[in-house]
């Protein structure tokens, strides 16, 4: 099905054509239309024409007023204050635009695929191989995963990329240590450990512990693991085979985490650090021959005019170390070269904390210097802030470790079936555990993501379960409220009446479905899932407010109760669609 021009977009077009016509000059100006509290709609674009134009603000919105045909769409016009215009639609024009939507079997509504999508490789959910995911790796790989629901619904290509650290000189020393320890990996963890997977990670976890106590206390083990890691660069089939152990077992490991997630990860997908080590030398001698990079005290660094340390001395990017071993920046650009030459990308996005912005802004600008970022290809790095407690500090154990993400999601998942159960009326207990499972998730996703990616925020499992204020559970129990009524209504079907009234709230409620379209595009195009989380806080709560003020069922006319149920089934639509672009489930009861 064809894409549904918005309300406001249409508006706009009239005015854009009425400004035009008023003055021919200004053809193609934006009359910078926007919701208001005073009407449907405000255009602000005027004052700025006049200005432009030398003319008086008043008069110019009085000339494109005279130009406008009012009607269904434009319902009415009128210039406010100093030369604002206030726009008001038609009640027919909003419900034939729902009905447009409505009508979408796609399950679109309507929605419209970007004008010119491209390819953008996205980096996300970076876990590390015989390492326990923590809180710290909750960003990633849900912000990630939201802006790639967003970008692939709008008709982006999306190459998904999960730089895993899988390479390394703690993977000499694992591997070392292990060889010295052959039944280090007798024992299990713990009789409390269900998932094959969490106990195969809970003991490479402990593994790596003691590998590194020993790696750094003893000079000896230190040098015989650095000799492993040459091993292991070089290709030694044993120790090869080995480190191939680890990263099998810590792949199970992930897949059973992101599975909590309700995420998808397909292996395809990772591809880690050890997936560019052919590529490093190359990048170095790329770099040099060129003089983007140069040897400084053995080194082969970047050095940047306004990157300065304390003591007003250069601080370099470090390609490859003084013992020929190469830093994180030879795999960040062996991977650039990569996704922009062999996967074609457009725009390279990376999901990754923000305390590593130094670091990126180094590795992007070093890719420019050498060509391989051209005004073809834009790289963005989505920094995003820290998971807090409630006392606002990191967030920890009472022991001050480090959260289990596994951990913190059962927790989730408890807290939310304890409220799913004491609202449950007619739910089995293995109903009550599904839904459980989806509204804890779903309460640990949106409260990530309906926080801009770039600012800190508190974990609070009281406040995320709630089913008051801006929490998925609300939005759930909306969707769940409207399923319900329409279960109710039985052989009453759910049909546009446009030749109705609206009431205030019928009208609030429908011009913001209406603006699904328009806030898909700009959280895609911003990489703002938050705007969708807000956007859909915003919707659930205008249909609470239309719920108690419009009664749907006992309505006083059959039409009356038809379009009602046309408005709840369009919202509940709406609500489920954009909450599967967050990633989360909107489970039919609760």
């Amino acid at each position: 099905m064809a894409s549904v021009t918005s309300l406001s977009d249409s508006v706009q077009q009239q005015l854009t054509s009425a400004l035009t016509a008023a003055r021919p000059e200004a053809a193609g100006a934006d009359p910078l239309l926007r919701r208001s509290d005073r009407a449907d709609y405000q255009a602000n674009g005027i004052l700025a024409l006049a200005k432009q134009a030398k003319a008086n603000p008043r008069e110019l919105a009085g000339e494109v007023v005279s130009r406008v045909t009012t009607g269904d769409l434009i319902k009415d016009i009128e210039v406010s204050g100093p030369g604002f215009l206030n726009i008001t639609v038609g009640d027919r024009a909003i419900i034939e635009n729902l009905a447009a939507r409505y009508a979408d079997d796609t399950g679109r509504l309507g929605v419209p695929h970007a004008e010119h999508p491209g390819t953008t490789v996205i980096d996300y959910a970076q876990p590390n191989v015989a390492k326990e995911m923590h809180v710290g790796h909750l960003r990633s790989a849900v912000i990630g995963d939201s802006v790639v629901q967003l970008l692939e619904f709008t008709g982006e290509t999306v190459v998904r990329r999960h730089h895993i650290g899988d390479w390394g000189t703690q993977f000499g020393m694992l591997i070392q240590y292990l060889d010295e320890h052959p039944h280090e990996l007798d024992h299990k963890a713990g009789p409390d450990l269900q998932a094959s997977g969490e106990e195969a990670m809970s003991n490479l976890d402990r593994l790596y512990k003691a590998a590194r106590k020993v790696f750094d206390t003893d000079e000896d083990f230190k040098t015989r693991a650095r000799r492993r890691v040459v091993d292991l660069q070089a290709g030694d089939p044993h120790t090869l085979a080995t480190w191939q152990k680890f990263v099998d077992e810590s792949k199970i490991y992930f897949f059973s985490v992101f599975e909590k997630l309700d995420m998808e990860v397909r292996d395809p997908d990772i591809v880690g650090e050890s997936g560019y080590n052919e590529m490093l030398a190359e990048t170095c001698r790329l770099l040099e021959e060129s003089g983007v990079a140069v040897r400084s005290e053995g080194a082969l660094c970047v050095f940047f005019d306004d990157i300065k340390g304390p003591d007003g001395n250069p601080v370099p990017l470090i390609v490859q170390k003084s013992d020929g071993g190469f830093g994180y920046a030879a795999t960040d650009l062996s991977a650039i070269r990569d996704r922009v030459f062999r996967l074609k990308a457009d725009s390279l996005l990376y999901v990754v904390d923000a305390r590593q912005s130094l670091h990126f802004r180094m590795v992007f600008e070093t890719a420019r210097r050498a060509g391989w970022l051209n005004e073809g290809v834009k790289a963005v790095q989505l920094a995003f802030g820290t998971v807090l407690g409630k006392d606002g500090k990191p967030f920890r154990t009472r022991e001050g470790e480090t959260v289990k993400l596994v951990d913190l999601l059962d927790e989730a998942i408890d807290r939310a079936s304890a409220v799913v159960r004491e609202k449950a009326q007619d739910l089995s207990e293995e109903e009550i555990a599904e839904r459980g499972t989806q509204v804890g998730v779903g309460a640990v996703k949106y409260a990530d993501l309906s926080t801009s990616a770039n600012r800190d925020y508190k974990f609070d499992l009281d406040q995320m379960v709630s089913l008051n204020g801006d929490t998925s559970v609300y939005l759930q129990y909306a969707y769940a409220r409207i399923r319900s009524i329409l279960r109710k209504a039985g052989d009453v079907r759910p049909a546009a009446r446009p030749e109705l009234e609206l009431t205030a709230a019928e009208r609030a409620l429908g011009l913001h479905v209406d603006a699904f379209a328009e806030t898909v595009a700009e959280a895609a195009a911003e990489y703002a899932p938050h705007k969708l989380a807000a956007y859909l806080y915003q919707l659930a709560s205008l249909y609470t407010s239309f719920y108690d003020k419009c009664p749907v069922l006992k309505a006083e006319t059959p039409a009356q109760v038809e379009n009602r149920l046309f408005l709840c089934d369009v919202t509940a639509r709406t609500l489920h669609r954009g909450m599967a672009l967050l990633g989360i489930r909107t489970p039919e009861r609760l």
